[in-house]
């Protein structure tokens, strides 16, 4: 029996061509940014056992391993270093032979068109594990920011392409962005992590990076990171990082917060990035190895999420699997 139905919303779902016809979101390599973490010495590749496939790279090993991912589509990587000289002050972010400005020196001696972008934030330099300076039992926004600004200029210096402040602290962008253009780096990107919540999906990340346990009397992150209830107050931020001279906008994590990165979109006229953190990676990692799910097709469908939801460039540790597949036939 045929049915009076105006409208079969299921023709343009009936074959491949037309779904790839009427498809909204697409994925391309250009979109991905790699995360990637440092070592001191030279032929290192250290296994991080949080985050599956995942390595600490030493900065010679680091070049061969972003030129075989320039090869298929991997053209920014965003890094990640620390120190094993913490202090209670993180001096040693400023440190012009530490593992981020060495890095960022070789990448773009060897291979001087990929983007370099580098996280500006001092928990992988302090002894507490906070991304500030603590006086008197607080995160001091303040006295972080003038260290922030001053590790920012180490990395300009070193020829990073984008910093990637991560701390949440009030008025670092602008703080940051000014100390750079007086010292004539007017060229060098800011992405801004707008709205970082206080999630519980960052676990495997803090073993990657080796960051302090959490201590000086904060057992959390809660007093400068975002509450995972609010929405309202990522738009907040999103307007004041604009104003004070970011050049994108970041949502971290990526998957449960899907809404926050449409919000953000719509409501400020930036590029938009998301992390897709190790959590979320190693949520699916896991699952995989039980058999609960098929590894690959979670990896395509969490990016194109994250893509349909607007982000414009999406952070993620499956960016070189997720370019290969992108660049195979059909």
């Amino acid at each position: 029996m045929t049915y009076p139905i105006p409208q079969r919303n299921r023709r343009l779902r009936s074959s491949t061509p037309n779904r790839g016809l009427c498809r909204e979101s697409h994925l391309h390599p250009d979109q991905l940014i790699y995360p990637m973490f440092l070592c001191d010495g030279h032929g290192q590749q250290q296994p991080i056992l949080t985050l599956p496939g995942q390595y600490r790279w030493s900065a010679d090993l680091l070049v061969e391993r972003c030129a075989e991912n320039w090869e298929v589509g991997i053209h920014t990587v965003n890094l990640f270093g620390t120190s094993t000289e913490k202090s209670p002050g993180g001096e040693s972010a400023l440190n012009p032979d530490g593992m981020v400005p060495t890095a960022i020196r070789a990448l773009k001696h060897h291979l001087p068109e990929l983007n370099v972008q580098s996280d500006i934030a001092l928990d992988p330099y302090t002894t507490h594990g906070h991304d500030g300076i603590i006086i008197n039992g607080r995160v001091d926004n303040d006295a972080t920011v003038d260290m922030l600004q001053k590790m920012a200029l180490v990395h300009a210096e070193a020829g990073v392409d984008w910093v990637a402040p991560s701390d949440m602290m009030d008025g670092r962008v602008g703080a940051i962005r000014h100390f750079l253009d007086m010292h004539g780096h007017i060229h060098v990107n800011i992405l801004a992590y707008t709205a970082k919540y206080a999630s519980c999906f960052y676990g495997p990340f803090r073993g990657a990076l080796e960051t302090a346990p959490l201590g000086g009397g904060l057992a959390d992150k809660k007093t400068y990171q975002m509450d995972p209830a609010n929405r309202r107050e990522a738009l907040r931020e999103g307007r004041f990082d604009l104003a004070e001279g970011a050049d994108a906008l970041m949502v971290k994590p990526a998957g449960h917060y899907l809404d926050v990165i449409m919000a953000l979109k719509k409501s400020v006229d930036l590029p938009v990035a998301a992390y897709q953190v190790s959590g979320e990676y190693a949520m699916m990692h896991a699952a995989a190895e039980k058999g609960w799910l098929d590894l690959d097709a979670a990896m395509e469908e969490s990016l194109l999420c994250i893509r349909r939801a607007g982000a414009d460039m999406i952070l993620t540790y499956f960016a070189p699997d997720m370019a290969r597949k992108l660049n195979s036939p059909s």
